[in-house]
């Protein structure tokens, strides 16, 4: 039979705001506005109360090597021929989306006038195998990414920019 803790053990044990940390008397108001200030870390004011706290990532330098780690698979597979262009064009900015796009184009075509086996293979089965990332100043960063594929290895260059709480690549170049 399993463990069961029983009901009344559990009834009353309310944590007071005294136990959560809060001072003697606080409103529920006050207690969410000091449970937001804490989110924000040390050193970061909030906005005038009442407003609502924008929080950032726990670990922003994670959340770039994820998204660099996405974007660069997301482009292989735009040049492989496997993915449409526009599901990046919330990521890129114009114009790295028109150089990506115009690069695939020129894949696809190649292929279609040549007809080579080895230009069919290029860019297939691409796999992300690392990202280094940099921050340059506050909201940029530029990262590097290895990419191999069913041919060969190739490295990967990209700058992103924060601009209004969302990330944008600003440049790529795909070696």
């Amino acid at each position: 039979m399993p463990a069961v803790t029983p009901i009344r053990a559990l009834q009353g044990r309310t944590a007071s705001n005294v136990e959560k940390g809060f001072a003697n008397g606080t409103t529920s108001q006050e207690a969410l506005r000091q449970t937001q200030l804490r989110a924000l870390g040390p050193g970061r004011l909030a906005p005038h109360p009442g407003a609502p706290v924008q929080l950032r990532a726990a670990d922003e330098e994670a959340e770039v090597r994820a998204l660099t780690r996405g974007t660069v698979q997301a482009a292989m597979e735009v040049l492989a021929g496997i993915r449409p262009v526009h599901q990046l064009a919330r990521r890129l900015d114009p114009r790295c989306l028109a150089a990506l796009q115009h690069r695939a184009a020129l894949i696809r075509r190649e292929i279609t006038r040549t007809g080579n086996p080895a230009l069919g293979r290029l860019h297939r089965n691409s796999i992300v195998r690392s990202v280094r990332i940099c921050e340059v100043a506050e909201g940029t960063y530029e990262a590097s990414a290895v990419v191999v594929d069913d041919v060969r290895a190739r490295a990967v260059a990209i700058r992103l920019e924060r601009s209004k709480q969302v990330w944008r690549v600003t440049e790529l170049v795909i070696g």
